[in-house]
C-alpha cells in the first residue's frame, strides 16, 4: 500500500522539516515488505527503471546539464543506463534480507536487517545517477533514504525521486520509502538530515564527508580522486591513448575517476604523447601552459568557466589557437609536482598533466607525490604488458583500487569486464578519512545478525600454535 506523495513543506526550522521526513520515512519501513526477498528485489528493479526507461535516461540527462552546466548529455545518457544497469546486475545476484548466507560445517546462519533510514548526500556531478544508486543499495537492504541533493542538481535529483517514487507506487510499495529534503536545500538541513538518521552515506563534498563524521552518527564518506595513470615502456601505446582519451572526456571529465595525471616513462615518452595526440590530445606549448593555468584556477579555486565543459568551450576560455578547439582533451607537461591548486591537483576538466619519469621507481615516486597533494585512497592506473609491474605499484602505492590496462572512469566504479560492483562511490580506507575501503554496495546497507550453533572441537594443541616460535626463540 503506497503512502501519500503530497510534499513536505519547508519550515522555518529545518530540524522539524527533517523531524518529520524521518518519520514519514519509518512508516515506509513498517509497511515495506522488507522480509520478503523477491519483493525487495521488486522494489529495487522499480528505481532501477525509473531513470534506465529510454526517455526518462535522456530527460534527465538533459535536465542535469541545464541544471548544473557540467558535463555533456550523452555521457549522462551513458552513466544513467550503464550504472544503473550495473548495479541491478549486481543487486539480483544476492540475497540481502532474511536468512543471506547458511554454512553448516561452521554453525553459522547469517540474516541480513535493516539498518534503518540512510541520510543519502549527493553531489551535482551526478545528480540522476547517484541518487538512484544509493536507493537502489539502501532499499535492497530493507531500508529507507532520504536524499540532500547539491543545490547545484536540485532541480534534477527533485525529478529523479519524483520517478523513482511513481515507479514504487505502480509496484504497490511505499512512496516514502525514497524522500528529498525540500528546496531550498541549505547546509543547515543537509546537517539536521544527518543528525537525525541511522546511517549517513556522502558522496561529493568533502566539506560534507567532514560534518558527517563529527555527527556522532555512523556514516560513509568517500575520498575525493585525482587519478594519476603510468604508461610504462611495456604498454600498447596506441591501446592506451584510445582509452585514456575515451576515460578522460567522458562527461567532460566529471568522474572522480577521470584520469587526472599521466606519467609516462622516459623511453616512450614521445612515442606516448604521440599516440595521445593522435587519439584527441592537444600538446600545450610552454607559452599555453601559463595561459591553462591562468583560466584553471581563480583566487585559488577551480574556474566554473572551464569546469566540465566541452573542449571547445575550455579551448576558447583558456585562449588556446584555433585548432585546439577542434581537440579532445590538453595536455600539460610538468617537470615536478606541486602542491594544491597547481597542475598536480584535481583540475575536474579537459587539462590533463603528463610528467615524465627516468624509470618505473621514478614513476612511482611521481604518483605517489601526487597522490599527497590530492587523492590518496581513491586509485591509480597503470598500461603495461609486464605483470610485475602492476604488482609492484599494487604493493606500494597507498590506494584501494589499481587498474590496469583499462579507461580509468569506466572500470573504476565497476565494469562487466572487471570484479569491480557497480557504485558511484567509492572509499578511500583510512588513506582518506574514508570508513570503507571498496567500492559502496548494498553490503554497507545492511545490519547482520549471527546464529551460533556448535560445532566439533577446533582446538589445535599448544605445539601447532607455539611449537615453531619457541624453537626459534626459546621459552
Amino acid at each position: 500500500m503506497a503512502t501519500a506523495t503530497k510534499t513536505v513543506p519547508l519550515r522555518d526550522d529545518p530540524t522539524q522539516t527533517v523531524t518529520e521526513l524521518v518519520a514519514r520515512a519509518r512508516r515506509a519501513m513498517d509497511a515495506y515488505e522488507n522480509t520478503d526477498q523477491a519483493r525487495v528485489d521488486e522494489a529495487v528493479t522499480a528505481l532501477a527503471w525509473s531513470i534506465y526507461k529510454p526517455q526518462n535516461a535522456r530527460m534527465l540527462a538533459e535536465l542535469a546539464v541545464e541544471d548544473t552546466g557540467l558535463g555533456d548529455v550523452e555521457s549522462k545518457v551513458i552513466k544513467n543506463t550503464r550504472k544503473t544497469f550495473g548495479t541491478l546486475r549486481d543487486l539480483m545476484r544476492e540475497r540481502s534480507v532474511g536468512v543471506i548466507s547458511e554454512e553448516p560445517e561452521r554453525g553459522l546462519v547469517k540474516y541480513g536487517k535493516p539498518v534503518g533510514v540512510v541520510a543519502a548526500v549527493c553531489p551535482s556531478t551526478n545528480p540522476a545517477a547517484t541518487p538512484v544508486n544509493k536507493a537502489m543499495m539502501a532499499l535492497k537492504g530493507g531500508n529507507a533514504v532520504i536524499i540532500a541533493p547539491s543545490p547545484a542538481g536540485a532541480k534534477t535529483t527533485a525529478k529523479t525521486v519524483e520517478l523513482m517514487r511513481a515507479e514504487l507506487k505502480k509496484a504497490g510499495h511505499p512512496e516514502d520509502l525514497v524522500q528529498i529534503l525540500p528546496p531550498p536545500v541549505s547546509k543547515e538541513s543537509t546537517q539536521a538530515l544527518m543528525e537525525r538518521a541511522d546511517l549517513i552515506v556522502v558522496t561529493g563534498s568533502q566539506n560534507n564527508v567532514q560534518r558527517a563524521m563529527k555527527t556522532g552518527k555512523v556514516a560513509i564518506g568517500v575520498g575525493a580522486g585525482n587519478v594519476p595513470v603510468i604508461i610504462d615502456d611495456s604498454a600498447d601505446l596506441d591501446d592506451a591513448a584510445q582509452k585514456i582519451c575515451a576515460s578522460k572526456v567522458f562527461d567532460n571529465a566529471t568522474s572522480c575517476s577521470s584520469e587526472n595525471a599521466l606519467v609516462i616513462l622516459d623511453k616512450v615518452y614521445e612515442e606516448a604523447i604521440a599516440a595521445l595526440q593522435k587519439a584527441g590530445g592537444w600538446r600545450a606549448s610552454p607559452q599555453e601552459k601559463e595561459k591553462i593555468a591562468a583560466t584553471l584556477w581563480e583566487d585559488g579555486h577551480l574556474n566554473r568557466k572551464v569546469i566540465a565543459k566541452d573542449a571547445d568551450v575550455s579551448a576558447r576560455a583558456m585562449g588556446l589557437p584555433a585548432e585546439a578547439e577542434k581537440c579532445r582533451f590538453f595536455m600539460v607537461e610538468e617537470d615536478k609536482v606541486g602542491g594544491r591548486n597547481s597542475f598536480a591537483d584535481e583540475k575536474l576538466s579537459l587539462v590533463l598533466t603528463v610528467y615524465r619519469a627516468k624509470d618505473f621507481e621514478d614513476a612511482k615516486r611521481i604518483v605517489a607525490a601526487i597522490l599527497e597533494v590530492k587523492g590518496k585512497g581513491h586509485s591509480v592506473g597503470i598500461h603495461t604488458a609486464d605483470p610485475a609491474h602492476a604488482a609492484d605499484l599494487a604493493a606500494t602505492t597507498d590506494v584501494v583500487r589499481v587498474l590496469v590496462n583499462q579507461a580509468h572512469t569506466f572500470g573504476n566504479g565497476g565494469s562487466f569486464e572487471n570484479c569491480l560492483p557497480f557504485t558511484l562511490s567509492m572509499g578511500g580506507g583510512t588513506w582518506a578519512g574514508n570508513t570503507i575501503s571498496e567500492n559502496l554496495n548494498w553490503r554497507h546497507f545492511v545490519n547482520i545478525t549471527h546464529l551460533v550453533t556448535t560445532i566439533a572441537e577446533d582446538k589445535p594443541s599448544e605445539v601447532a600454535l607455539f611449537g615453531a616460535y619457541l624453537e626459534k626463540y626459546g621459552a
